[in-house]
């Protein structure tokens, strides 16, 4: 067997255990395929005992943002979708008005479409943020109070909150998940067709994917069940939160789908190459990251290290999913680690 692989392979066995981490499963494939890795640890099913493969399937979580924002780019090559047009001229005023309210300005309706898809509209974020007198919703998901939360209640909680800037503040960013909340309502008025279908119609078929899908806790696939996610040690469910995600963050998906996916995005298979320029113009969102068009990026300052660390463009989940494209070493890597610590991801890429 290869070197690499047996490394690799190593190297995920050796995960299981530390930080939460229970199972595991990785693809790293290089540019020319002359690697082509899949590989997982641990088990999927603490219940059943069921070992976790390299075709187990599982929530990709944010990862979800990168194909929203996928769609968003085709829609905008059809001449279907202006991305400089503000959100009022595709939302109604009952999911706009009041939305964005900063030092006693309400810029609820200078928000614009690219605002959403590359966080920079400031709005606050109802996932993460306390609302007056209240826990936040990741505190409630994280002592085990799983629910789902619709747009409604998205933007009843938003309307509680401070936003954080004026939207398009040069060079700031704000990681909010209602900003892909709302691009998914854009979306689905401007189709006509739900996110589901929207997934299924213009990234899985497109791709082949057929073992990626929007999941819906009321009606889970018979044998496909996502592997379990794991709190200190602990499983949790948020199966509710998570179906209720929808564009930003409710697709499961295998690593090998992951990775035909993350190729296609890079390569401009979905949409325009040359759009990618636009996507990646980057701003700070919080060290060490900074974000695009639905696409982050990753690189530690050389102080950190005594030999320069590769830098990565991607998307990464609060379960411990990634997907990340390393153009230094000519490599993707696609997969998760099933454990909620949204930094555990990044220190087990580099």
């Amino acid at each position: 067997m290869d070197r690499k692989i047996v490394k690799i392979q190593s190297l995920l066995n050796a995960q299981i255990g530390k930080g939460g981490v229970h199972n595991i499963v990785t693809a790293v494939q290089s540019y020319d395929k002359s690697l082509d890795f899949v590989g997982a640890a641990g088990v999927a099913d603490p219940v059943s005992g069921v070992s976790m493969t390299p075709e187990t399937p599982y929530f990709i979580a944010s990862v979800t943002k990168m194909y929203t924002a996928a769609i968003a780019m085709q829609l905008h090559t059809e001449k279907k979708l202006d991305l400089e047009a503000p959100i009022s001229s595709y939302l109604p005023s009952s999911l706009v008005d009041g939305i964005h309210a900063y030092k006693g300005i309400d810029y609820s309706r200078q928000i614009k479409v690219y605002q959403l898809i590359n966080q920079t509209s400031g709005l606050a974020d109802y996932e993460m943020e306390n609302p007056p007198g209240g826990k936040s919703l990741f505190e409630e998901l994280r002592a085990g109070h799983d629910h789902s939360i619709d747009i409604q209640e998205a933007i009843r909680i938003t309307r509680t909150l401070s936003s954080h800037f004026p939207p398009g503040k040069p060079g700031k960013a704000y990681y909010s998940n209602l900003n892909y909340r709302l691009l998914g309502e854009i979306i689905q008025l401007i189709t006509g067709k739900f996110m589901e279908v929207n997934f299924e119609e213009r990234i899985c078929a497109t791709l082949g994917l057929k073992r990626t899908y929007l999941y819906d806790w009321t009606k889970p696939r018979p044998g496909e069940q996502p592997a379990t996610i794991f709190l200190n040690d602990a499983p949790v469910s948020v199966l509710k939160y998570l179906s209720s995600n929808v564009s930003d963050g409710g697709l499961v998906s295998t690593a090998s789908e992951c990775m035909l996916f993350l190729r296609a995005f890079m390569e401009g298979k979905l949409f325009d190459k040359g759009l990618l320029r636009r996507m990646m113009m980057w701003n700070r969102i919080f060290f060490p990251l900074r974000y695009g068009y639905g696409l982050m990026c990753f690189q530690l300052p050389r102080y950190f290290w005594i030999t320069p660390l590769p830098g990565f463009i991607g998307h990464s989940g609060s379960t411990g999913s990634f997907a990340f494209a390393c153009p230094s070493r000519s490599l993707y890597l696609t997969g998760t680690l099933n454990a909620i610590n949204p930094s555990r991801p990044f220190f087990f890429i580099v």
